[in-house]
């Protein structure tokens, strides 16, 4: 028993030693899934036309990623938990990257759009396992810096994507933005078999909850089916309807079913946390208010200024690199301060940088949006590190898979949410205002957009002051109960 113990000393010594190299392979397959995420979008166009189909059905090349890793990312968390997290990340990151070379020889949307499936299912497997492996390498005093650096890596993945995307299609074929992820994904995956942690063998007889996971994706598939396709097909539509009807039922399902499993895919304990639940709300709000600015922002830079696409997509990379710049700082001081005074104020800086985006109009200069868009980066990037540090900081080890796993699933919700959100809302106050149905921009009718982008970003805004004031007062009571 004492050897035993000793050697598992030894081990986490090991660990600790190299906790950097380890972040940096994780890191990698972080940088490879988030910079796929955005470059696919520049593309769409020449995927359009070489694959001779229609706007409506390219899109499914990233709507049925999007829908996939929400599905799969939760199941993937119990996993990690059950075999390990190191194993489901490097078998993660071997079927991402067999997932881009079948993208890369898709002659066919079809084909493209199964291959991009095994692209999400690769995908959902190292978001699910990522931040665990961080949480369980590094100590509570510098988790938060290697959170903060996790952060920055969405980042610039994020910023990358759009302007590398533009050139390798105009230098090459929209077949080489998923032909490059091959040679990055066959070095991760060797350097991950050899660096990553060892897992640690799980204590007693494990059981997969296979019913609540089949359950789970049908909730997932027909809320976010009806989300995404409300805008196209109308929201009043049968088909809308009866899915949104099939993922209540589902949702309802699903908790009855895992509290009575023994072992379930999802612990609902984990939920009696009232700081867990609202540092995941929190979580979602930030992401529903950020994705209202990344949907409604290029409309405005390219309809209302006038401003090109090449160019547009520079602005655009102001919000990803004043995020990225900020979140290892952040990260860095919830280590030395504590996390919920950074949450606040990251989410005060959000609220007041969506704010400040909204009420852009006509005459607005560079100068005025690089600097809104800055001060609504910053607020993003403040928030998030420490947040994802008091997720990973409130549950047992064995846990921190599942809990990634549901960060993550909160996010994924959170930019689905977004989207419908601010399109449905856009669209209904440029119509009300108009006095007729609009589906697009109406040629001529700059005060219309504007004044509906207006409404769309106080309501962005305000949902994000909710989290913001929810977690005030929870940091109110927490210091009222330290202080006696």
């Amino acid at each position: 028993m004492f050897k035993e113990k000793m050697n598992c000393e030894d081990e986490k010594q090991k660990i600790y030693k190299r906790r950097w190299i380890i972040l940096t392979v994780v890191l990698l397959g972080t940088l490879m899934a988030t910079l796929d995420s955005s470059i696919v979008n520049v593309a769409l166009p020449d995927m359009s036309s070489k694959l001779s189909v229609g706007l409506g059905e390219i899109q499914w090349v990233v709507t049925s990623y999007l829908i996939v890793v929400s599905a799969f990312v939760l199941i993937f968390g119990r996993v990690a938990d059950i075999i390990g997290k190191s194993k489901v990340y490097q078998y993660g990151f071997l079927i991402f990257t067999i997932g881009s070379l079948l993208c890369g020889l898709s002659g066919t949307v079809r084909f493209l759009i199964f291959s991009r499936i095994i692209q999400a299912i690769g995908a959902a497997m190292t978001m699910s396992s990522n931040q665990g492996i961080i949480a369980a390498t590094f100590p509570p005093n510098e988790r938060g810096r290697a959170l903060g650096l996790s952060a920055t890596t969405v980042a610039v993945g994020t910023m990358l994507g759009p302007p590398v995307g533009g050139i390798m299609v105009e230098l090459f074929n929209w077949q080489s933005i998923f032909l490059i992820n091959i040679p990055i994904g066959i070095i991760g995956y060797l350097a991950g078999r050899k660096i990553l942690p060892i897992d640690e063998k799980s204590q007693g007889p494990i059981h997969f909850d296979l019913k609540g996971s089949i359950i789970f994706i049908i909730f997932v598939v027909s809320l976010f089916w009806a989300m995404l396709s409300g805008e196209s097909l109308g929201w009043r539509n049968y088909k809308i309807i009866i899915s949104f009807v099939i993922s209540v039922f589902a949702l309802v399902s699903f908790y009855f079913v895992e509290r009575q499993v023994e072992q379930p895919m999802l612990d609902f304990k984990m939920f009696h946390n009232k700081l867990f639940n609202l540092s995941i709300f929190c979580a979602f709000v930030s992401f529903v208010a950020i994705f209202c600015n990344n949907i409604i922002h290029p409309f405005y830079l390219e309809y209302i200024m006038n401003i090109s696409p090449g160019k547009a997509g520079i602005l655009m990379m102001i919000f990803p690199i004043s995020a990225g710049a900020i979140a290892p700082i952040s990260g860095y001081l919830s280590d030395k301060i504590g996390s919920e005074l950074l949450t606040v104020l990251g989410l005060f800086a959000t609220t007041v940088g969506l704010l400040l985006v909204g009420f852009l109009n006509t005459t607005s200069t560079y100068f005025d949006i690089v600097v809104r868009v800055a001060v609504l980066g910053l607020g993003n990037g403040l928030f998030q590190s420490p947040n994802n540090s008091i997720v990973m900081s409130l549950v047992p080890r064995d846990k921190l898979g599942i809990a990634g796993s549901v960060n993550a699933l909160v996010r994924n919700m959170g930019m689905v949410f977004g989207i419908a959100f601010s399109i449905a809302l856009l669209y209904n106050r440029m119509s009300a205002k108009i006095g007729y149905n609009v589906t697009s921009f109406v040629p001529g009718r700059h005060d219309v957009f504007i004044y509906a982008m207006n409404i769309v970003y106080i309501a962005a805004a305000s949902i994000c002051a909710i989290g913001m004031i929810l977690t005030i007062i929870r940091m109110m009571k927490r210091k009222r109960v330290s202080n006696g």
